[in-house]
C-alpha cells in the first residue's frame, strides 16, 4: 500500500523508468552500459516506492498515552522554552526520519485541532540546532481530554522539499490518523506538559501510531 501523496511521483518515476529502459535497450549497444542504466532506473523506482509506502498497522488507541507521530529514531528528549504557541517551558521529544522510514505523520492523540500553521523557511539538515526555527515547518496543536494541548511540528530537512499538513483548526481528529506527510526526510518535534511521564529513551527506534512516547 502506498500513500496518496506519492501517486504523482510514483507514476512519473514509473514512466521515466520504462521509457529510459526501452531507449537504452534500443539505442545502446554496449551491454554493460545498457544494463547499468536499466538497473539504475529500477533502483530509483524501488527507492521511490519504498519512501511512499504506507503499511497497514493495527493501532491500539488509548487516550491515556501519547503515541509517536512518525517512524524514526528519538534524537532529543529535553526541557525547552516553546515560544511559538505556549510561550512557556515544555518537554520536547524529537524523532528523526531517514529517507528509508515511513513518512506519514500521525496524530499522537485524539481531540480538537486548536492551532495549525505553515511556516516557509530554509532546508538545513534536520539535526541542525536552528532547524526547528528556521526550516520550512508546520505546527499543529491538538487539545486532548487527557493531556491538554499537545503540539507536534513537522520540520523539513536538507532533502525534504514539501511538507503536507492536513490539520485544520476546529477538526476533531482520531489518534493515529493521518496528520500529514513530509516528502524526503526530516523530523517531527512533540511538545508535552512538564511532568509528563516519558516512555522512550534517546536513540530508541519508534513507529508512528504504535510506540508510546508518554503516558499519564
Amino acid at each position: 500500500m502506498f500513500h496518496q501523496e506519492g501517486n504523482k511521483i510514483i507514476l512519473g518515476m514509473l514512466t521515466f523508468a520504462i521509457i529510459a529502459s526501452i531507449l537504452a535497450d534500443i539505442f545502446i549497444l554496449n551491454n554493460y552500459i545498457k544494463y547499468s542504466i536499466i538497473g539504475a532506473c529500477m533502483v530509483l523506482l524501488f527507492l521511490v516506492l519504498q519512501f511512499f509506502r504506507n503499511p497497514k498497522r493495527d493501532f491500539s488507541l488509548d487516550q491515556n498515552v501519547l503515541l509517536s507521530p512518525v517512524d524514526g529514531k528519538v534524537v532529543v528528549i529535553e526541557e525547552v522554552f516553546e515560544k511559538e504557541y505556549f510561550n512557556e517551558k515544555r518537554l520536547q521529544i524529537s524523532v528523526f526520519m531517514s529517507p528509508i522510514n515511513v513518512h506519514v505523520t500521525r496524530y499522537p492523540t485524539a481531540g480538537e485541532v486548536v492551532f495549525s500553521k505553515y511556516h516557509p523557511g530554509k532546508f538545513l539538515v534536520a539535526w541542525h540546532p536552528k532547524s526547528s526555527e528556521e526550516n520550512e515547518r508546520t505546527t499543529v496543536v491538538v487539545k486532548s481530554p487527557s493531556f491538554g494541548e499537545i503540539l507536534h511540528r513537522q520540520i523539513a530537512g536538507a532533502l525534504a522539499r514539501r511538507i503536507v499538513n492536513y490539520a485544520q483548526e476546529g477538526d476533531q481528529v482520531t489518534q493515529s490518523s493521518d496528520s500529514g506527510f513530509i516528502k524526503f526526510g526530516s523530523r517531527v518535534d512533540v511538545f508535552l506538559p512538564l511532568g509528563t511521564e516519558i516512555d522512550v529513551t534517546l536513540n530508541q527506534t519508534v513507529k508512528g501510531g504504535i510506540t508510546v512516547l508518554a503516558s499519564k
